[in-house]
């Protein structure tokens, strides 16, 4: 066991085999058994599961998540819930605000009180933007985005112009907007025995659609947020991709700055092990781990250095031939590989 504070496997039912950095993978609630097989066989620690159906976020069925996945081995470290999750009634004070707050304060609990640990969250009020899709080394297919030219999506919901809402949002309102929530929220989390990673603008930085990314967009903004949290159980969920999207003069941070900064501080809950062509403002394409302009070792040897103790997973994984699978199984052997490298450098696994 972890004698860190903060550590997920320190709480009662949150705990795997090893220490240290883990491997992880994301499917959804309709896996086939094969699908499960197929996870089993590569080793994968735990599993984020995205339940699409909003008849099924409830503790009985995620409850038998658990048991299903257990039957294969695999723990799970987090499930998602779409209708809380990038809410605009939440990060701009839209009609109906409390309700989706309560709303997201239920979902918490429920989760806790089937033995899942951890959520991340978005705040982003319009989306994740991009401009469609680009080929990449060999021709695989991946997500591009040209800031000039780009849209935003989240669900069934298209947001693109000048202003997605009707106007411009201030940064004063925004932060107004987040400390309402997380005030709200924080105290459920921890008495639900639930770790919240709060994760990156995506893209981060740019005010899109009359909306200031303030707040998630850069290395000031996620500390002052976690300050106003305060409260052990909200913390980051560390998308790479998404930082490096930014860029170190962007951020204001490099993703190793960022590592070290909120892994020693315990706030390190979650990590999105991904990689692109480029930082901002130039157009950037996601690219495989081995095929951006970063090097992912560097980032390994920092999870190490900080003694992270939780999931890493792949995510926006490029369309390679053969299927997702065969993008999932390249991802998952880069990663483990770094991860055995990065031990051996430090002497052995933590």
């Amino acid at each position: 066991m972890s004698d860190k504070p903060y550590a997920l496997r320190a709480v009662p039912g949150f705990h795997s085999t090893y220490p240290g950095i883990q491997i992880a993978a994301q499917t959804s609630h309709s896996a086939s058994d094969e699908d499960l097989q197929f996870f089993q066989q590569l080793g994968i620690e735990w599993i984020m599961l995205g339940v699409e159906d909003p008849a099924l976020q409830t503790v009985e069925h995620y409850r038998r998540f658990v048991e299903r996945f257990a039957a294969y081995g695999i723990q799970i470290y987090r499930i998602s819930n779409r209708a809380v999750h990038n809410v605009p009634e939440i990060t701009l004070n839209l009609p109906g605000r409390d309700e989706k707050i309560e709303e997201f304060c239920q979902f918490i609990r429920n989760i806790g009180a089937a033995g899942v640990r951890y959520h991340t969250y978005a705040h982003m009020g319009n989306g994740i933007w991009s401009s469609g899709r680009t080929t990449r080394r060999g021709g695989m297919s991946a997500r591009t985005l040209d800031i000039k030219n780009a849209t935003g999506r989240w669900g069934a919901e298209t947001y693109e112009g000048e202003l997605t809402h009707g106007r411009a949002y201030s940064e004063d309102e925004l932060w107004d907007n987040y400390e309402y929530m997380i005030r709200k929220v924080a105290p459920v989390a921890e008495e639900a025995g639930v770790f919240i990673g709060i994760h990156p603008d995506d893209p981060p930085v740019y005010a899109l659609g009359g909306i200031p990314r303030c707040i998630f967009g850069n290395f000031a903004g996620y500390k002052r947020a976690m300050d106003i949290a305060d409260s052990p159980n909200i913390g980051v969920c560390l998308c790479v991709g998404c930082w490096l999207e930014g860029g170190k003069q962007g951020m204001g941070a490099s993703v190793e700055e960022a590592v070290h900064y909120f892994g020693e501080r315990n706030k390190l809950f979650k990590i999105h092990f991904r990689n692109v062509s480029n930082p901002m403002p130039e157009p950037w394409t996601e690219t495989l781990m081995d095929d951006g302009y970063q090097d992912m070792h560097s980032v390994m040897q920092a999870l190490r250095a900080v003694k992270f103790d939780g999931a890493i997973i792949p995510d926006h994984i490029p369309e390679l031939l053969g299927g997702h699978r065969a993008g999932v199984a390249y991802s998952i052997a880069y990663m483990r590989a770094l991860v055995q490298a990065v031990n051996n450098e430090s002497g052995g696994p933590q």
